[in-house]
């Protein structure tokens, strides 16, 4: 007897301890909880936004890019969601590759002062403007159809989005709402036709976009 009391409190405490880890582990402030939307206008967390662009090359492979210091501001109300506004600005000026070469080639003034490539040395910001938002049957995807201007030309794309989470960022106390977005656009339509096909006309679109109370 004296030997079962033992083990069973040792068995007890083997038990207790996974509660206990579970009450003091940290938690992440988000969640895909869309009650935690709070309406109101939001700006775009520019630290934490990004527009990840991926093309074919050669055939062989695919590469991939990525527009940062996104700004802007998104307006939304959970109890319209479909009213809801975005309207966002991408510095093409600081495109990022994984090759020093391709970068200094994005950004390349054209030869003998004709057209370049692919942006130029001073190219204009991205700008999507959102137009309409059609809201998909859970409320937690949609898809959002606006103007993207880029290199100095406007067409309509549509993006399919996704609700990511929401909830308070625990370092500036503001409330914070985040989506991931997918699209495709062809980028002879913006006039960037250098390379095709060898490198894709197809431009793979994946956001990450993070946007905080104001």
């Amino acid at each position: 007897m004296r030997r079962i009391i033992p083990l069973a409190a040792l068995a007890a405490a083997v038990v207790a301890v996974p509660a206990v880890i579970a009450q003091n582990a940290p938690t992440v402030p988000g969640a895909p909880d869309k009650t935690r939307v709070a309406a109101g206008t939001y700006a775009a967390d520019a630290g934490h936004t990004m527009v990840v662009w991926k093309v074919d090359h050669f055939g062989f492979s695919d590469y991939t890019g990525i527009f940062g210091d996104v700004t802007g501001t998104l307006v939304i109300d959970p109890a319209n969601p479909a009213a809801a506004k975005v309207d966002v600005t991408i510095p093409v000026a600081k495109v990022t590759t994984a090759s020093t070469g391709l970068t200094s080639h994005l950004m390349r003034a054209g030869k003998d002062g004709g057209k370049p490539d692919f942006f130029g040395p001073a190219p204009a910001d991205a700008k999507f403007v959102s137009t309409a938002v059609v809201m998909g049957d859970d409320g937690d995807e949609a898809k959002v159809t606006g103007n993207l201007t880029l290199n100095g030309v406007t067409r309509p794309v549509t993006l399919d989005v996704e609700f990511h989470g929401a909830g308070d960022n625990p370092f500036n106390k503001k409330a914070t709402v985040g989506f991931e977005a997918e699209g495709k656009i062809r980028r002879s339509d913006f006039g960037i036709t250098y390379g095709i096909p060898m490198v894709s006309d197809e431009v793979d679109l994946k956001i990450h976009a993070a946007f905080e109370k104001q």
